[in-house]
């Protein structure tokens, strides 16, 4: 049976980067007769653009629709003096909530061919492979109320808040445990349960889980202060992570810069079913768009977290996961993970490379 993919190139550097994982996804899906379909919609600057809004409700409609969705950026300078709700990083918050995409799986793998790129030493970061599970649809970016308001004497003020209930804060720990069952059995939680009566509950309901529905796995917790600086000082003491929206945010763009450039990961975002949205982790880098500069082996990657999590096509996965180790090995770089000795080469020649080495 057929199964279809949605594809929301974005902006900046979205469509170079999106052309590339296109054909890679086309090769696969040839090589390994998966029956694959997809279709294109608009996300972010390019739907201001078209229709005025950042997720027009025919793009919605096509991603409620779809098996999947692949996503490339959003955003840009050029959108950034409208009003607020409409920003096109409003379309990215929205699609993810009315997808109910609550769990956030971020990788945070070095490849040993990049051990250089990394700025911290290689004793540090060789062999790293950790993975931070984030709740995506909660927290302080969705808690109401929110806003700014005048207060009486007149001074502006700003408020958000941070929420989450104990469904929220199971569903997603249920997530980390299953993902470190498959990994090395450790699972770190973060919280700032100190000062937050809402990463109390949610430092307790998550231990509460793991002794009645996960004796095998090990727990730990750690504040999220202390984590940032033990992802520095010694990132392999961690397998899986798991926290909050505002802190993953947060420390899971950390990670990624351990491994030298964020350019080299993917990221998923699933709901319940295993449907999901798989997009690179960096942004939309407006100031190289159509330079042929972008290194497109994140969103690459991404087509391979895609095949993995949602369809189960481990062979396709693996497939296009030692095809990039093999571009790596031939000393192929675009410029942000380029090093001394290594052959510097464009967005279009990288994609290429990856499809020669896929066969």
């Amino acid at each position: 049976m057929s199964q279809h993919i949605l594809i929301l190139a974005g902006d900046g550097i979205g469509p170079e980067i999106m052309a590339a994982a296109e054909k890679v996804l086309n090769r696969v899906n040839d090589k390994f007769a998966l029956d694959f379909t997809w279709s294109h919609g608009l996300l972010g600057g390019s739907a201001i653009d078209a229709h005025g809004v950042p997720l027009p409700d025919v793009t919605l409609d096509a991603a409620k629709k779809a098996d999947a969705v692949l996503l490339g950026a959003v955003g840009g300078p050029k959108w950034d003096a409208i009003e607020r709700s409409i920003r096109p990083e409003r379309g990215l918050l929205k699609i993810r909530s009315e997808l109910n995409l609550f769990a956030n799986l971020r990788p945070a793998i070095l490849y040993p061919q990049l051990a250089d790129a990394s700025s911290l030493k290689p004793e540090i970061v060789a062999g790293l492979d950790i993975l931070i599970v984030r709740e995506l649809t909660g927290g302080i970016y969705f808690g109401q109320p929110r806003g700014i308001r005048v207060l009486e004497n007149g001074e502006k003020q700003g408020f958000n808040t941070d929420v989450y209930s104990e469904s929220e804060i199971k569903r997603i720990a249920k997530v980390a445990f299953d993902m470190a069952a498959l990994r090395g059995g450790k699972v770190c939680s973060i919280d700032k349960a100190n000062v937050l009566e809402v990463t109390e509950l949610w430092k307790q309901t998550v231990t509460d889980l793991a002794a009645a529905e996960y004796p095998e796995i090990k727990l730990s917790h750690m504040y999220v202060d202390n984590a940032a600086m033990q992802l520095v000082k010694n990132p392999k003491q961690f397998d899986v992570l798991v926290t909050g929206n505002l802190f993953g945010d947060i420390l899971s763009d950390e990670a990624a810069m351990l491994t030298g450039s964020i350019g080299m990961l993917p990221s998923a975002s699933l709901d319940a079913n295993g449907k999901g949205m798989y997009e690179p982790c960096h942004g939309s880098a407006p100031d190289i768009a159509g330079q042929d500069l972008a290194n497109p082996l994140a969103t690459i990657l991404s087509v391979a977290m895609m095949l993995r999590y949602t369809f189960k096509q481990e062979d396709a996965a693996k497939a296009i996961e030692t095809a990039v180790g093999v571009v790596l090995d031939q000393g192929l770089r675009t410029g942000d993970i380029m090093s001394a000795g290594m052959t510097k080469i464009g967005t279009q020649a990288m994609g290429e490379a990856v499809l020669k080495a896929l066969g």
